[in-house]
């Protein structure tokens, strides 16, 4: 999962190689609005098991690195919102969701319904500033062997680093990545990494709200929370789809199940009706900021969440 879904969470980097990474390590790969268009192109099921826990999918979070409290209150917004759809009446992050527990398992029992954050820590830089995949699958299991998190194999562990720190293949043709560790010799949990964009690539992981560097010309979106908070939380909500739909790498994907089309990373770069490569589709455009958005959440908050592949109309859907 870790190469796959980067490459669809890189929107168009030339709005065709930026939504390339997200299938296993968010990539973006942009070639059409809808990648898979035809039934005989739809999302396979590979008999895996999926992240299905009754009562919720507990997120466990490092944040790796200097964040802003005004970029952490954001992205815990969000997780907060999957709960709370906020005061506002319209779409929100909670029924941008329900096409992902639309996905099942082999026993008919579909994804968890909602996600929540049970626990956060920080970590300043106690492994500097450039940072290998594999250390941070080993932040995750160290922070499970010494108790600060449970081991939950039902959960999702999720690095996420600043915008000062270097992580191998991030902003090279990806913005993330999910996979799985073994924990105590028997358990397999999944483990999930974004980083802030801001510095190193805003136009590769942050776009809409920036511009990629050779894309077509025009104005950049104004985003609600800040370009690299922004670029954060789409890409946060990609992984999140990817790893409940194929934790394993043997639940729903397309292609290779090494560099895997997944829930999100099928549908790179559409996030309203109408969009085509470059474009990201009619928004919501808040009438004081001029940001523009497609869901609310909690705490007045505004988010833009990306397509979903329908498994049941056979087509990416957007958020409505």
């Amino acid at each position: 999962m870790s190469t796959m879904f980067l490459r669809s969470l890189l929107l168009p980097l030339i709005c065709v190689l930026a939504l390339a990474t997200w299938s296993h390590g968010l990539s973006r790969g942009q070639q059409r609005p809808s990648s898979l268009d035809a039934a005989s192109n739809t999302l396979q099921y590979h008999g895996g098991p999926l992240l299905t826990k009754p009562n919720g999918i507990n997120v466990y979070l490092i944040w790796y690195g200097g964040f802003s409290l005004k970029d952490r209150n954001s992205i815990t917004d969000f997780f907060a919102s999957f709960a709370s759809p906020g005061r506002r009446k319209g779409p929100s992050v909670s029924t941008w969701w329900r096409t992902i527990s639309t996905y099942k398992d082999k026993t008919g029992k579909p994804v968890s319904d909602t996600v929540r954050l049970v626990k956060q820590v920080g970590d300043v830089y106690s492994s500097g500033k450039t940072l290998k995949r594999a250390q941070l699958a080993n932040f995750v299991k160290s922070k499970i062997e010494s108790k600060i998190f449970p081991l939950d194999p039902d959960g999702i562990y999720l690095v996420l680093t600043a915008k000062d720190v270097t992580v191998e293949r991030f902003c090279m043709g990806s913005c993330g990545f999910h996979d799985s560790i073994l924990v105590g010799g028997s358990t397999r949990v999944v483990f999930a990494h974004v980083g802030d964009p801001t510095v190193q690539c805003p136009g590769l992981c942050a776009w809409p709200y920036a511009l990629p560097a050779y894309g077509p010309p025009g104005p950049a979106l104004v985003a609600p929370n800040g370009i690299g908070t922004d670029g954060m939380i789409i890409n946060i909500a990609t992984l999140l789809a990817g790893a409940t739909t194929n934790p394993f790498k043997t639940g729903y994907f397309q292609g290779d199940a090494l560099a895997p089309l997944e829930a999100v990373t099928a549908c790179p770069g559409i996030f309203g009706a109408g969009a085509y490569p470059g474009y990201p589709g009619a928004l919501l455009v808040d009438k004081m900021s001029k940001a523009s958005y497609n869901a609310y959440g909690a705490n007045g908050r505004k988010f833009l969440l990306p397509a979903t592949w329908d498994l049941i109309r056979l087509n990416c859907k957007v958020i409505t």
